[in-house]
């Protein structure tokens, strides 16, 4: 109780303008670490990096225009994949641009506003990311479990509400978190071990207190990461031990081709998030974090269109409804 009474005498003081202090000077910008320990790997990173991100962007508006234009894929299992590849949009789309700067240029800066609004929208995306993922896992329970009550279950209104939720519970957490971090004060090393801005190197350059901080991550990582994680794994418990009862081999075979791109997906990006965030904000690891980064901002956008569509024979269907010159 005592945590949230501080929280809200925090949150209305915060100014988005640049804060001065006594004897201090206020960080009005940071500078981005990215990779210049490795400045031999600059271009090839650079190289890789471009790749990655405009196929990410490539691969995920296929997706958005397949479903969107395609009204056999108007289900609850494809209106959830075109949530994940906005939010991947987003994700990618608010790291990429600075951090090819970063790796085109000797050192890169960012200001402080640009720095928050950055945080911000990765935040989002990051967590609404785990959240679908949740929720498309209990689409796929309902769907395989309960095939005859499945059009009751994810109803067009419910599947909506879900999808509204999602994006609402995890702007209004990303607010606070970022409200938060705008109360604090950066008044010394302003270098950032990390290639975009996250919270976690951003409280360590913080010259003021960051228990309160800390605490909500710790709620956030439990949450976002251990409680989704188990919910997860519960739904796929059960879709793995109703498939086991089939009699039928195709019908197994089937019933394991629609579920197994979305694990595949939730495996990646889990990984990449326990490996680097399931931890104090005191043991953070710049390289674990940096490689972290890149898995789940750069490598998932870019497989998850991949995955779903390789994988998909309806949605390849669309595509080439869509594009004609396609058809291989």
């Amino acid at each position: 109780m005592n945590l949230w009474v501080e929280i809200l005498q925090i949150v209305p003081k915060t100014a988005l303008s640049l804060r001065t202090m006594s004897n201090q000077t206020q960080v009005t910008e940071f500078i981005l670490q990215s990779f210049s320990e490795h400045p031999e790997y600059r271009v090839l990173l650079f190289g890789c990096f471009l790749s990655l991100y405009s196929v990410a962007l490539t691969g995920n508006v296929l997706i958005i225009l397949a479903i969107t234009f395609n009204l056999g894929l108007h289900t609850p299992m494809y209106f959830f994949l075109l949530n994940l590849a906005t939010m991947d949009i987003i994700c990618t789309s608010t790291i990429m641009p600075k951090a090819l700067e970063g790796l085109e240029s000797e050192e890169s800066s960012i200001s402080y506003g640009g720095c928050m609004t950055q945080l911000y929208f990765l935040t989002w995306s990051a967590s609404s990311e785990l959240l679908l993922l949740t929720i498309m896992a209990y689409d796929r329970y309902a769907a395989i479990c309960h095939p005859l009550n499945y059009s009751t279950m994810m109803s067009k209104a419910f599947c909506s509400i879900l999808a509204a939720g999602v994006w609402g519970l995890c702007a209004f957490n990303t607010a606070i978190h970022t409200a938060l971090m705008l109360h604090l004060n950066f008044c010394g090393p302003n270098v950032i071990c990390h290639f975009f801005c996250e919270i976690r190197p951003l409280l360590l350059l913080s010259c003021s207190s960051t228990y309160v901080n800390s605490v909500m991550i710790v709620l956030a990582d439990a949450f976002y990461g251990i409680l989704n994680f188990l919910m997860t794994i519960v739904s796929y418990g059960l879709i793995i031990s109703s498939i086991l009862k089939m009699r039928s081999k195709e019908g197994k075979k089937k019933a394991f081709s629609t579920c197994s791109s979305h694990l595949i997906v939730v495996c990646m990006y889990y990984t990449a998030v326990f490996y680097a965030y399931i931890s104090p904000v005191s043991s953070y690891s710049a390289k674990k974090s940096k490689l972290a980064g890149v898995l789940y901002t750069m490598l998932s956008p870019t497989l998850n269109p991949l995955i779903y569509t390789l994988r998909n024979k309806e949605v390849k269907a669309a595509l080439r409804k869509i594009f004609p010159f396609c058809r291989n």
